[in-house]
Parts: structure tokens; sequence; C-alpha cells
């Protein structure tokens, strides 16, 4: 599977797509781009992007794939940059505050893995997942040293996480599987969905008692697999299309769960799996992940609009705000950090990286950094075990990031 992300000439022979020329403005080069991006993506990421010149068209495609020997490139990116410009459509609003950090970042050696969801495993070591190259990484932070392991071919990893006994799991979007790594032996053990509608496992925790809850997207289910005896169970959501997203477990044990679909958060009881919603006003929200504060309270994201919030189990007191960047911010990714809800506004560009102060209701937000190009996305954001810093990444620029605060430099 490496030979794909090496040239785009492979790329487009192992992805094919239905292409339209009208999807695009005429001119010369349009064939060319038509063959060769939307050989990998959507024409709507083009236009869904920030705009370029033609050298910051070249750049962002050079994070993308090798452009060694790649069809008259810069016919590519003379087309994209006349009709895809340099705009402020999507320009972030930032907000200044007291707080300053700092971000350390990693990249993997394969190009276009679409590196995603990076995990600190109980020795310190950084995993993530190259969802298109059907891999894993395992890193270092403290010297750099990287090892990547081969998953089964189109398992298409979509969140890896680690467990308290050193194993890595992960969830096969693309066989409908869940898996798991053995770091020590690089054995791969692989437990099957037993109900084909199950095919794309998304995005998975492992409890406490070795467990593993894990949520499955387009089946519209939640699963929970037991490593011991191998059996998954699955239970169908009861409200359709919720799509089924992010999943957090509290403190009590009880399973959270986000729904991509619909105006709903879900919880679950760890052994029957009986499923209580959780109804948020309007039904434009939906929420993409979630996270659980030591009081507590469920924060998640409203990406529908633009908003974060929190429900209260014990009160069902619901409350949310406007993100700073407004109702199309997207926001996506979220993390309770250091006494805040850290998430990230995934529909500006540059992605932003916001803070938010539950005492004093008050934003503060960075631009997170993806060089000349503003390209994400944060699709998940995970806290390391001693809780002194955030895991974050840039899917679309390969790129692993953890993000500290500047404790010297906090104002009182």
């Amino acid at each position: 599977m490496r030979g794909f992300l090496r040239t785009m000439t492979t790329t487009l022979m192992l992805m094919p797509v239905q292409l339209s020329a009208q999807d695009l403005p005429p001119g010369e080069g349009r064939d060319l781009v038509m063959s060769t991006c939307a050989g990998c993506h959507g024409t709507r990421n083009i236009y869904q992007s920030l705009g370029y010149t033609a050298a910051g068209w070249k750049t962002l495609a050079s994070t993308m794939v090798d452009l060694d020997g790649a069809p008259d490139m810069d016919v590519i990116a003379a087309y994209l940059a006349a009709h895809f410009p340099p705009n402020d459509a999507r320009a972030p609003v930032r907000v200044d505050g007291p707080v300053q950090i700092t971000f350390e970042s990693w990249s993997g050696p394969i190009l276009g893995q679409r590196a995603r969801d990076p995990v600190e495993a109980p020795d310190g070591l950084i995993w993530w997942t190259g969802q298109w190259a059907d891999l894993v990484t395992r890193l270092d932070p403290e010297t750099g040293e990287m090892r990547e392991f081969d998953l089964p071919a189109g398992a298409r990893a979509h969140t890896v996480t680690a467990a308290e006994d050193g194993m890595i799991w992960y969830t096969g979007n693309g066989n409908g599987t869940m898996g798991r790594l053995d770091p020590e032996t690089g054995e791969i053990t692989e437990y099957p969905m037993p109900d084909p509608a199950a095919g794309d496992p998304h995005s998975a925790i492992v409890a406490p008692d070795g467990r593993v809850y894990f949520t499955v997207q387009r089946g519209n289910m939640v699963g929970r697999l037991n490593p011991v005896s191998g059996v998954v169970d699955l239970v169908t959501m009861p409200v359709q299309r919720a799509r089924p997203y992010g999943i957090k477990q509290a403190r009590d044990g009880t399973i959270w769960v986000g729904a991509n679909g619909s105006n709903h958060l879900f919880s679950l009881d760890p052994e029957t799996l009986e499923i209580t919603s959780h109804e948020i006003p309007d039904a434009d929200s939906h929420v993409r992940r979630l996270d659980i504060a030591p009081d507590g309270k469920v924060w998640y994201v409203n990406s529908g609009r633009g908003r974060i919030g929190y429900l209260d189990p014990e009160t069902d007191e619901l409350r949310e705000w406007p993100s700073p960047s407004g109702p199309n911010s997207h926001p996506y990714a979220i993390a309770w950090f250091d006494n805040a809800v850290w998430y990230n506004e995934s529909g500006m560009r540059p992605d932003m990286l916001v803070r938010f102060d539950p005492i004093a209701e008050s934003f503060q937000s960075w631009p997170i950094p993806s060089g000349d190009i503003h390209a994400g996305i944060l699709r998940h954001m995970r806290v390391t075990r001693d809780r002194s810093a955030l895991l974050i990444h840039q899917s679309a620029t390969n790129t692993i990031m953890r993000v500290r605060l500047r404790r010297d430099a906090l104002s009182d």
C-alpha cells in the first residue's frame, strides 16, 4: 500500500473515482487537475481551500503526495492560482488572551497518509494512525525515533488508542474490524464485526477493565469488545441516522457518545448497553466529539451550529456558547485540559486551536501551525497521561503536534 502514496500515478490506479470536468471552471490545466488532484479527493476540497498563489498550491500538493514525476505540476498550479487565488472567505476571528503555549511537531515519512488521532501509551511513546496508508506509527518524542507498523490492507484505521497492558487498538474503518497490535511482536489480531451493517468502526476507548467500546458511524451502532472472549456486542442507536461519532467514559463508568447526524448525546450502561437519549435544542445541532470534566459535566462541540456546550447529567442543565469565528466555524475535536475546554475551529483557515475558560466564560485562540499553507484538519485531540500537554494533529499536512502551556508566561 505504500506505493500509492509515493507517486500520483499509482494513487490514481488504486483510487479510481468518477470525474466530471464540469466540477471545475474551464481553462488550461482543468483536465490535469481533474485527473491528478481529483484522483484522491473530491473537487469540493479545492473550493473549500483558502486559495493560494501558484507557489502555494505546489507547496500544499507536496504535503499530500510525492511530486517527483508529477505531470505538468506547473500547469496545474497556474490553473489553481488563476481560479482559486488567496482569499479571506474562511478567515477566523482570533481572540487574544493571557495564556501562552508552545507547539512541538513531528511528520511521518510517508506522504499523504492522513496522519491523525495521536495518543500516548503508558510508556510515554506516542502513537498515531496513517489512515490512508494502512499503518500506525510509534514515536519516541524524546529522540524523534519512529517505527511504522503495517496494518492489513484496506483496514483504513480511523482511530488508534492505547490500553494499560501496552496493547494498541485501532478501528478498522475500511474493513469492518477492530484490531489489536502487540508492539513487542508486531502481531495483529483482527476482530470482525458480527453484523455486516457495522462495516465502519470509527472511534474507540479502552475501559479500565480492558473492554473496548467503539462507535460505528454509518452503521448507526455502538459496540463493545471483550478481548478475553473475543465477543463483540453491538447495539443500534435509538435515533435513525444518528451517526455515533466521539466516545468517552465517565468516572462512574457511563459511556457517552456524540451524534454527528442528529441533535443528541447518548449515554450507555457499560454492562447492559442500554442507551439513553439526551436531546440538544435545535434540529441542526450535531456533535462530533466530546469530553468529560472532573465534575462530571459532558462538554461537547456543536459542530452544526458553531458552538460549544455542556450537559450536566446530574441536573440535565445544558448550556452553549458561540465559538469566536461564528456559526460556520465547525468545532471538531475537544478535550478538557488544565481546567479549561480546548477545541478547534475546523471550518476556518487556518484551523484555530481555541481555549474556553468556563469560569470566566472567556475565549482565547491560536492558529495551528501548518507552514506556509493553511490546511487542517484537527479531528481528534487527547491529553497526555500526566495531563501536561495536548496531543493534536493536522491530517492534511501529515503532522503530529504536542501543545504545552508556558507556565512561566501565565499572568495572575
